[in-house]
C-alpha cells in the first residue's frame, strides 16, 4: 500500500505562528495549529517552527517521511524594513567615459526612508572600469567597509547584457568576508537607478535573512523531514531556501501573498476581490481569470523592480473600534481593540454586563483623541465596541464561525452606545458597518476600474479570522456575490502549503524576435527548476509590454512530489455547466457545451438585450472556459472561438486570427487570444503582431502531435 503524503504550510506572523497539514492527493485540511511566535528565543522564529512541526506530527500520528512538501511564509523581510532592522549597504558603482559619469550619478543611492522615521543606510563608491583591477576593487570594498557597510552591491550600466564586472566585485567581496549581490541578479531590466535601488533593498536584508534561513533549514532537518524547505514569495509562489539566501527581497510582502494563494488554490476563485480580514487591518487583492494581479512594489516611496502582489491595506477589521464625535458615530478604526488593550464586547462571558456597565470614550494610545467607545464593567475591566460586535448583532456571523460571539453581551454593549446617540442598538451597529463598508468600497471600486473587472461577474471572497465580519454585509450592500473561504482563519497557512513554484524574468527588449523570446523562455525555465520545480510540470507564459519595451516570462510549476493530475476531483458536465452559467450570469439551460479538450470545457450562451422601451433587441453571446475542477479561467462577451489541430496552425488558426483582426488606415490590430489544450492555458493577449503570436505558439506546441486538439478564444 502506498504511503500517504502530506503537505505542511507554516505562516510565521508577528504574533502567532500558524501551521496546517494538507492531504497531498485530496487537498483536504487534515490538521491546524497555532502557537505564539518565538521572537525572543535564541534561535528566533526557527524555534517556533520546529516546535509546531513536532507537535503537529505527534498529535496527528504522522511520520516525517510522510511529509512530501513543506513551506513557510514569513513577515521577516517586511518587518525588517518596517522596523529599520536592516544592514548598511555599500554600493560600488562602475562605468567609463560619458556612460561612467551617468553611472556615477544613477547608481548613487541616498539613504532610503523606511517606516517610523528609520532609514536604510547606504554609502557609495565609484570605479572607472578602464583602470580597474583586483587591487583597486579590494581597496574600494575596504573603503565601503570602513564606512560601515555590512554588505556590498555591485552596479554597472548595461550589466544585464554583460555582468562580468559585477560578478568580479561579488567574488572579491565574498573572499573578503562580506555578503554581496549585484544589480543583474535582481533584475534584467534597463534603468540603472531603479535596478540599483532594488539590489540595495535586497542586500540590506541578506545578513539577517541568511541567519534565519540557516536556522530554519536546520530546524526542518532536525525534525527528520527530508523534503526541501520552500519559502513563500511576494507574488504568491514559492522558491527553495537557496534562492532566499540570494534574493531575500522576494519574500517581502509574502505574508500578504499567502492568503490570496490559498484563495486561488483552495477556493478555486476565478474572478474576484479577496479580503484577508484580521483584527486590526484588511488586505485587499484582485484575482482575474484565475490569476492574482501583480505590480512593481515600492519601498520608502521609491519604485523598485520587485514584482509583488498588488495588495491594498486598510486599518479596518474585526477589532476596529467605534469612534464617536460631536454626538454621532463618525468612524470605525483606525485603532483596534488589540491596540487599546481591550477585549471584544462580543466575546465577553455570559453575565459580564449584568451589573450596570458604563459607556466610556477612551484614547487607545497616548495622543489619540478620547473618542473611542468602550464599556467599563463593575469589576473594572474594559471592553471595546467593535465591528465584529456590530456584525454579530446584525446576524451576519454564521454559527460556529471564528468571529461568532455572545449575542446577549453584544446587544447590551450596543444598547448603551445607541442610547447615547438616540438610536437603537441595531441602528447603531448598521451605521458602523455602513461606514466601514463605504471606506473599503472606495478601494474596491478603484481596483475594479484599474483591472477592468466586470462588476456583475465578481465574487467577494472573505478570508482571515474576521472575514465574516465585513464580507456578507458588503455583498448585501453592493448587490454582489460573496463566498467565505473554508477554514478562513488559516487561509494564509493553507496558501503556503498549496503554493506552486513561481519565477518571473523581465528584460528590456524593443520589438522582441524569435531569438529573444526563445532565450528568455530558456532562462526562466532554468531559474524555476533551480527554485525547486519539476521541469515536466512547468508552464511558461510570455508577455510583451510594447509601451515600456519589456519582455516578460512567467513560469509556474509543481514540486517533484506534486502532480497536476492530483489537484482535485473531476466535476460532471452538468456541474461544470452550472458553474459556467453562474460565471456569466445566465441560466444553466442557456449554456451549451461546444467543445472539450484536455482539462478544458467551453460553454457558450446568449441573452437578449433590449433598448428603446423594448422596441430594439440585440442578442449578446457569452462564453466561459472551465477546467475539470470547476475553475473558470476565462469568460468573455462577444468573443469568438475555434477548435483546431496542431497541424492547422498555419491554415485554420492563421485564418481565424485574420478574421478577428481589426483593420484601419493606420494599422491592423490583432485580437487578444487564449489557447487551451491538454493541461495548459496560453495567454497571448499581450502580443503585438501576428508573427509574434505564431512564433510563440510554435515554441509552445513543438512537441505536440499534429492531431492535438486546441481551443482558441479571440476578442478585440
Amino acid at each position: 500500500m502506498a504511503t500517504k503524503k502530506y503537505r505542511i504550510g507554516i505562516d510565521v506572523g508577528g504574533t502567532f505562528t500558524d501551521a496546517a497539514v494538507i492531504d497531498n492527493d485530496t487537498f483536504e485540511l487534515v490538521a491546524k495549529k497555532k502557537i505564539p511566535t518565538t521572537h525572543h528565543h535564541p534561535h528566533g522564529v526557527a524555534h517556533g517552527i520546529i516546535v509546531i512541526i513536532q507537535q503537529l506530527l505527534a498529535e496527528n500520528h504522522l511520520s516525517p517521511q510522510e511529509v512530501s512538501f513543506i513551506a513557510h511564509g514569513t513577515t521577516q523581510a517586511t518587518n525588517a524594513l518596517l522596523e529599520g532592522d536592516v544592514a548598511k549597504v555599500g554600493i560600488l558603482a562602475m562605468g567609463s567615459g560619458l556612460e561612467g559619469k551617468s553611472a556615477r550619478k544613477e547608481a548613487t543611492i541616498e539613504n532610503i526612508p523606511l517606516a517610523n522615521n528609520k532609514y536604510l543606510q547606504t554609502c557609495n563608491c565609484f570605479l572607472d572600469t578602464r583602470q580597474m583591477d583586483d587591487n583597486t576593487i579590494r581597496a574600494a570594498i575596504d573603503e565601503l567597509r570602513h564606512q560601515g557597510a555590512e554588505v556590498i552591491v555591485a552596479s554597472e550600466a548595461y550589466s544585464v547584457d554583460d555582468p562580468r564586472n559585477e560578478l568580479r566585485v561579488m567574488a572579491l567581496a565574498t573572499q573578503m568576508g562580506l555578503c554581496a549581490t549585484a544589480g543583474h541578479e535582481i533584475s534584467q531590466l534597463y534603468g540603472l537607478k531603479t535596478r540599483t535601488r532594488t539590489a540595495v533593498v535586497n542586500a540590506s536584508l541578506i545578513p539577517r535573512m541568511l541567519e534565519t534561513a540557516n536556522m530554519t533549514e536546520q530546524a526542518i532537518k532536525a525534525a527528520g523531514i527530508s523534503s526541501p524547505l520552500m519559502i513563500m514569495r511576494c507574488d504568491g509562489g514559492v522558491m527553495n531556501i537557496d534562492e532566499v539566501r540570494k534574493r531575500p527581497i522576494l519574500t517581502m510582502l509574502s505574508g500578504l501573498a499567502a492568503g490570496v494563494a490559498g484563495a486561488l488554490m483552495y477556493e478555486k476563485v476565478s474572478d474576484g476581490i479577496f479580503f484577508e480580514v484580521g483584527g486590526t487591518s484588511i488586505d485587499i487583492s484582485v484575482i482575474k481569470n484565475g490569476k492574482v494581479m501583480i505590480q512593481n512594489a515600492q519601498v520608502g516611496g521609491h519604485r523598485t523592480y520587485l514584482r509583488s502582489l498588488d495588495v491594498r491595506t486598510l486599518a479596518i477589521a474585526g477589532g476596529s473600534m467605534i469612534v464617536v464625535e460631536n454626538g454621532r458615530l463618525a468612524m470605525t478604526g483606525p485603532r483596534s481593540a488589540h491596540i487599546a488593550g481591550c477585549d471584544y464586547e462580543c466575546f465577553a462571558a455570559e453575565g459580564t454586563f449584568d451589573n450596570s456597565p458604563t459607556l466610556e470614550f477612551i484614547s487607545p494610545l497616548p495622543g489619540d483623541p478620547p473618542t473611542y467607545a468602550a464599556i467599563q464593567t463593575s469589576h473594572g475591566k474594559r471592553y471595546a465596541l467593535t465591528l465584529a460586535g456590530a456584525a454579530n448583532l446584525l446576524g451576519y456571523i454564521p454559527a460556529g464561525d471564528y468571529a461568532a460571539g455572545n449575542q446577549t453581551c453584544t446587544r447590551a454593549a450596543w444598547q448603551l452606545l445607541g442610547q447615547s446617540l438616540g438610536l437603537s442598538a441595531e441602528q447603531t451597529a448598521r451605521q458602523a458597518l455602513d461606514i466601514a463598508i463605504a471606506n473599503v468600497m472606495v478601494v474596491v471600486d478603484e481596483m475594479i476600474r484599474e483591472y477592468q473587472l466586470d462588476r456583475h461577474f465578481i465574487t467577494l471572497v472573505g478570508g482571515g479570522g474576521s472575514g465574516s465580519v465585513l464580507i456578507p454585509a458588503m455583498a448585501e450592500k453592493t448587490a454582489m456575490k460573496y463566498n467565505l473561504a473554508r477554514n478562513a482563519p488559516y487561509i494564509s497557512t493553507i496558501g503556503v502549503g498549496m503554493a506552486m513554484v513561481r519565477e518571473t524574468l523581465e528584460k528590456s527588449v524593443v520589438n522582441p524576435d524569435d531569438t529573444a523570446i526563445k532565450k528568455i523562455r530558456a532562462e526562466v525555465l532554468e531559474r524555476i527548476v533551480q527554485s525547486g520545480a519539476n521541469e515536466a510540470t512547468v508552464d511558461i507564459s510570455i508577455e510583451i509590454d510594447q509601451q515600456k519595451n519589456i519582455l516578460r516570462a512567467i513560469a509556474t510549476g509543481a514540486t517533484e512530489l506534486r502532480q497536476k493530475t492530483s489537484l482535485n476531483k473531476t466535476l460532471s458536465v452538468e456541474q461544470l455547466r452550472q458553474i459556467a452559467a453562474e460565471s456569466v450570469n445566465l441560466e444553466a439551460h442557456a449554456m451549451i457545451i461546444t467543445c472539450q479538450t484536455g482539462r478544458w470545457s467551453l460553454f457558450c450562451g446568449t441573452y437578449e438585450k433590449k433598448s428603446c422601451f423594448g422596441l430594439l433587441k440585440k442578442r449578446i453571446a457569452r462564453l466561459s472556459v472551465v477546467d475539470r475542477e470547476g475553475v473558470v479561467r476565462l469568460k468573455k462577451e462577444n468573443a469568438n472561438w475555434l477548435l483546431f489541430q496542431r497541424g492547422e496552425i498555419a491554415s485554420h488558426f492563421a485564418e481565424f486570427i485574420d478574421n478577428n483582426t481589426r483593420y484601419s488606415e493606420a494599422n491592423a490590430a490583432i485580437p487578444r487570444v487564449y489557447l487551451f489544450w491538454k493541461e495548459k492555458m496560453l495567454d497571448l493577449s499581450g502580443m503585438q503582431t501576428k508573427d509574434q503570436m505564431l512564433s510563440i505558439i510554435e515554441m509552445e506546441l513543438e512537441m505536440e502531435e499534429p492531431q492535438q486538439s486546441i481551443v482558441a478564444i479571440a476578442w478585440q
